[in-house]
């Protein structure tokens, strides 16, 4: 029998497998409109956001404006690459509606990145879903 196949057949096993990731999701609704249609506080927030969960980013974020020809979808999309895979955002302009994903093969306290999120963006409310990856 093959390496692959042994691995194959050994999913099905009672005996639970590491996750292979986590994946925080965030939807953010109304929350300052200075921070989220400002660039330089979404570098700061993921700097911090990075620091505070334990992460090392790879690189400086991207950030880029996007939609202006739709003011109802308009606003900054974020993308901060770390060691163990990347954070993610969306900004809308009008609204302050945010959307933000944190996903880590290193585990992270998501009520740390929680806490984080509201200091730099105080949203009216947050809904959150945490998804453990497995391979």
């Amino acid at each position: 029998m093959s390496t692959a196949t042994r691995e194959l057949m050994g999913r099905g096993t009672a005996e639970p497998e590491a996750p292979w990731g986590f994946h925080l999701l965030l939807d953010l609704a109304s929350c300052e409109l200075a921070a989220v249609r400002s660039a330089d506080s979404i570098r700061d927030f993921v700097a911090e956001l990075v620091e505070a969960i334990d992460m090392r980013a790879y690189g400086d974020p991207i950030l880029a404006h996007f939609a202006e020809h739709k003011p109802e979808a308009a606003g900054w999309s974020l993308v901060q690459l770390i060691e163990t895979s990347s954070i993610t955002g969306h900004f809308c302009d009008l609204t302050g509606d945010a959307y933000l994903d944190v996903f880590s093969c290193k585990p992270f306290d998501s009520g740390v990145a929680i806490d984080v999120v509201n200091r730099w963006f105080a949203p009216r409310c947050v809904t959150q879903s945490l998804i453990v990856r497995q391979a």
